[in-house]
């Protein structure tokens, strides 16, 4: 597999967490921990399903304790904190902060074997900041109550959590992604077990938020980790990091095709600055003959 595959591959999973934010809502008002447990649990079946033409892949569940410490606690560590921050802050701010990790990743990018870090690089990542910053700025308060300062401060470390986690995917290369399937159904078992201590079980009430709940599963919450483990192994790191910006524009279109919000000349120049800045980033790739 190329680099150029392997990073368009990566791509998918920007837009399959694109979805997060849509398919959440429309999964009612089943709690945090109870819909994590859910979907990875459905994860891990998708990327199981994968090894009955290859009985020899679940092997790839036979990996050092490390490996399941940079697995698990990168799934499960970040989903954790980042469910804690929209318990506790303001969402448009713990976003803010969350989206921190993808220029946390063109930045750790260089301190890998290999990986150089170039001016364009940064300028794209910078750019896609300054977009993330202008998407969320208008939802913004001027201060903070001392409640929610626990939530801002998770969110905060949540960004540097996904970003160790797919950096280290990197010095992990030799990992096959079969192993992230183990990662996943760990993750449902850790998040089940955080459930049933702090949240009240709450069933879907219709066919569409089962529906919801399925799609999570399936996309982002599954497919989605298996692309990024095959882009960050073996696809360009830099262009993937500052493409990542795309996310929360794309969650934000689709939240605004589904009704749940509205377009604003906010939005707008944030494309612009987030498209702008990860073509900038990807130069290598879009115009290597």
């Amino acid at each position: 597999m190329t680099s150029r595959t392997a990073t368009l591959i990566g791509l998918t999973a920007i837009l399959m967490w694109s979805l997060l934010a849509a398919l959440t809502v429309a999964t009612g008002t089943i709690p945090a921990f109870q819909l994590a447990a859910m979907t990875f649990a459905i994860g891990a079946l998708v990327g199981s399903l994968a090894w009955i033409r290859r009985p020899d892949a679940i092997k790839a569940l036979r990996q050092p304790l490390m490996v399941w410490i940079v697995g698990v606690g990168g799934l499960f560590g970040y989903h954790a904190l980042y469910f804690l921050a929209l318990r506790f802050a303001p969402p448009a701010e713990a976003g803010l902060l969350n989206y921190l990790w993808p220029l946390l990743i063109v930045l750790f990018s260089s301190l890998l074997p290999g990986e150089r870090l170039a001016p364009h690089h940064m300028i794209g990542a910078l750019l896609g900041l300054a977009g993330t910053v202008l998407l969320f700025a208008g939802n913004s308060g001027h201060g903070f109550a001392p409640g929610q300062i626990p939530g801002l401060v998770a969110a905060f470390i949540a960004a540097f959590v996904w970003a160790a986690y797919s950096v280290l995917s990197r010095k992990l290369k030799s990992v096959p992604t079969d192993a992230v399937a183990g990662f996943c159904l760990a993750t449902a078992l850790l998040a089940a077990a955080v459930h049933g201590i702090v949240e009240v079980t709450v069933w879907p009430q219709t066919m569409a938020q089962w529906l919801a709940i399925m799609a999570l599963g399936v996309g982002p919450v599954g497919a989605a980790f298996y692309a990024w483990d095959i882009g960050m192994k073996r696809g360009d790191i830099r262009v993937l990091g500052a493409a990542s910006y795309a996310t929360p524009l794309l969650s934000t279109g689709f939240l605004i095709m589904a009704g749940f919000a509205k377009l604003s000349v906010a939005i707008a120049i944030a494309a612009v600055l987030i498209a702008g800045g990860g073509l900038i980033a990807a130069k290598d790739m879009v115009w290597r003959r």
